[in-house]
């Protein structure tokens, strides 16, 4: 998979009212324990604030959560790892919960720290293994497991993000994707017009799909596809541009 694809989706945020009202995550005494606080680590004191002093629905999670996607919408990332593990764990609603956890992988997983995405992505999973997030949360595993050089188990998590919901364009790109990786290029290629088919049409697809298409000797087709993706690279740098 290139670099240029987004290859971690993460929620998008609704976004706030107009005045925006804040929210106060500190609860209304402050009580700690200096001797119980490293001041070398600046995680301490949140983290003994979100365990003992902040209790569940004291704050509004689903505003939290919308700060940590905006934080990924800035690329500050560390910003939105720490944003969205304490919203899940101070989300009540399980939907809410899984989310946090969804888009904290896909936190991870900018940073390139593949061990914590794929964490975060088995936690949303516990949450609830049949729901919309947790077809997000199975296709972004794939992609984190693949990462790290576990090829078989991306495969499988690839899979079963197409068999919880098999409308999820994306979930049939990275199916398909590492179909190709093992040399099936035929259904790989099934798997990448299925994509196409939902709307999942991006220039990545459509050079792994010419790539397989080469493999199996359909190269015309094949200098069509790169051209077409080629093309589609040039509009969008021209709307940046203007």
């Amino acid at each position: 998979m290139t670099d240029e694809r987004d290859d971690h989706r993460f929620s998008e945020s609704r976004g706030f009212g107009d005045p925006y009202e804040g929210f106060d995550l500190d609860p209304p005494e402050l009580e700690v324990d200096p001797s119980m606080v490293d001041p070398v680590d600046s995680r301490a004191l949140a983290d003994m604030l979100d365990r003992r002093q902040i209790p569940k629905g004291a704050i509004d999670v689903e505003s939290l959560v919308e700060v940590g996607i905006s934080y990924m919408q800035i690329n500050r990332f560390e910003q939105a790892t720490d944003a969205l593990e304490r919203a899940a764990r101070l989300a009540d609603d399980p939907s809410l919960e899984q989310e946090a956890w969804v888009n904290k992988g896909a936190a991870h997983a900018e940073l390139e720290e593949y061990d914590d995405a794929i964490g975060a992505y088995r936690e949303a999973l516990t949450v609830d293994d049949d729901s919309e997030h947790a077809a997000t949360a199975e296709t972004n595993l794939a992609y984190a497991l693949w990462e790290d050089g576990r090829t078989e188990q991306a495969l499988e998590h690839a899979e079963r993000a197409v068999e919880i919901d098999p409308r999820f364009g994306q979930a049939w790109y990275n199916r398909g994707f590492f179909l190709a990786e093992r040399g099936l290029n035929e259904e790989a290629v099934n798997c990448f017009d299925n994509a196409i088919r939902l709307g999942f049409r991006t220039p990545e697809l459509l050079e792994e799909k010419g790539a397989a298409l080469e493999h199996l000797g359909e190269d015309e087709e094949a200098e069509r596809l790169a051209e077409e993706a080629d093309e589609i690279r040039q509009r969008a740098e021209q709307r940046l541009v203007e």
